[in-house]
């Protein structure tokens, strides 16, 4: 990937960064706090990239609470699905885009019974053709439990999956626990 920058929390990303963290690990929050740095030292608005579905009275909640966090300061583009066409329609300046989160989007198109390869397939490339930095949210699952069913053990082997490939494209990496980065990879730097 290109722009190589240097990267730090209120300076400028790299061109793809990965932020992962179970559930309430802060991690949005950090996604975000980088975003706006980014998007403040070069004078740009952010672009956040939701994929959240309100299919229940505590996922509105929850989508509520993120969208109230965001404020103004934010341009928003729903995609619950169409993740790839959303990131090519929004990457079309240097933009920062924060994409919040993989793991929802994988849900929803494990839900509409769509080609898990190819969809991840589209997004890889999409996020390759982004011209500004792009840092995406994702849920680690692999750490909990053992699913007791066929679909939660499918859905948790393709966010790992889902997860390895995107890492492998970043540029850097932060794990998120109780709310502290981690960096788990970062590329050098050359300008």
């Amino acid at each position: 990937m290109e722009n190589a920058v240097e990267t730090t929390q209120t300076g400028t990303l790299p061109a793809l960064t990965l932020v992962l963290g179970g559930a309430r690990s802060g991690k949005s929050r950090h996604a975000e706090t980088l975003v706006l740095g980014h998007a403040e030292a070069i004078g740009q608005q952010p672009v956040y990239i939701a994929t959240a579905e309100a299919r229940d009275g505590e996922m509105a909640e929850r989508i509520a609470e993120h969208r109230a966090r965001r404020g103004d300061t934010w341009r928003t583009e729903e995609a619950p699905q169409a993740l790839s066409d959303a990131l090519a329609g929004c990457a079309i300046s240097d933009q920062p885009i924060l994409i919040d989160c993989l793991t929802l989007w994988l849900t929803n198109i494990m839900l509409a019974e769509l080609d898990i390869a190819a969809e991840t397939a589209s997004l890889l490339d999409s996020l390759g053709r982004a011209t500004g930095p792009v840092v995406c949210v994702a849920n680690e699952v692999g750490l909990g439990i053992v699913p007791d069913n066929a679909l939660g053990r499918a859905f948790r082997d393709q966010a790992g999956h889902l997860n390895q490939q995107v890492a492998a494209r970043a540029d850097r990496v932060d794990f998120i626990a109780a709310g502290l980065p981690i960096t788990l990879k970062t590329l050098s730097q050359t300008g």
